[in-house]
């Protein structure tokens, strides 16, 4: 489905994704008082220590950005971080918040897995819940540094002031937090719909193996290829496969041809079709 032709689900996954951000923070982050990172971390931080309520610290802190990306930055960027960065301190107001588990670990675990499914989403929508992710980009801007490089020296100092306010253990479980954070972003980001591309070679039974294919799958490439040290011509095949296929489809392979070749690489997500998005 294109979010283009849709623009209510657009609006709706926008909400929902910054409803998730807010559940991870006040479900989880915030009653064990840990900072895994960003402006909702110093938001978490500031009420820990001083009494600030989070959703006004993080009001501050998120329209502190936004105007300095008005002085950096291209309106296209500030439009795409604007929203997500004033309606964030919304979201968080009107959640509520209690301690869901009295064990720290699954806390952080859970929030760090929630955290990264919402931020994924929004960036999926090439929109942003903001604060100190746009001082990356007015470093890369504007002094060609590498943003993901600056956002995780950022980070990484904002947990590292868990150690003057919970001490060590806080700041251990913040760092384990931040790592579920971002493969929780990466999975969400390539889906988790896995498929292997096959690179398949026989000298002795390629049409065999063609044969046997072509009864199963209708989406086959054929490419010229020739070897390095005979310079013979050949064919090789190339086929995408999803996850439960592929020993099946090994051993089918292998059972016309014991020596047939075979390289197979992990592929995120295919697009176009008979796989359709």
């Amino acid at each position: 489905m294109k979010l283009q032709s849709y623009p209510w689900v657009r609006w709706v996954i926008f909400a929902f994704a910054l409803e998730i951000i807010a559940v991870a923070i006040n479900f989880f982050y915030a009653p064990i008082n840990i900072a895994a990172g960003g402006s909702t971390g110093l938001a978490i931080l500031a009420h820990a220590v001083f009494g600030w309520d989070r959703a006004l610290t993080l009001f501050i802190i998120n329209l502190a950005m936004v105007i300095l990306a008005a002085f950096f930055l291209k309106k296209k960027v500030i439009k795409n971080i604007a929203l997500g960065s004033l309606l964030l301190p919304v979201a968080l107001a009107i959640t509520p918040s209690f301690k869901l588990t009295q064990n720290d670990f699954l806390a952080v675990a859970y929030g760090g897995a929630l955290l990264g499914v919402g931020v994924a989403l929004l960036y999926r929508l090439d929109a942003s819940s903001g604060g100190t992710t746009v001082l990356p980009l007015i470093l890369k801007e504007r002094f060609y540094l590498n943003a993901n490089i600056s956002l995780l020296v950022i980070d990484m100092s904002i947990i590292t002031l868990n150690l003057f306010v919970d001490g060590v253990s806080a700041f251990l479980l913040a760092a384990a937090s931040q790592l579920i954070t971002t493969l929780t972003m990466q999975y969400t980001e390539a889906g988790l719909d896995r498929k292997y591309q096959l690179q398949i070679m026989s000298n002795t039974h390629f049409n065999d193996i063609m044969e046997m294919l072509q009864t199963e799958y209708s989406s086959l490439t054929l490419y010229d290829v020739t070897g390095a040290y005979s310079h013979a011509a050949r064919q090789q095949i190339l086929l995408v496969v999803d996850t439960s296929d592929y020993g099946r489809l090994l051993v089918a392979i292998h059972h016309i041809d014991p020596n047939a070749f075979i390289i197979a690489s992990r592929v995120m997500k295919v697009h176009g079709g008979s796989w359709g998005l």
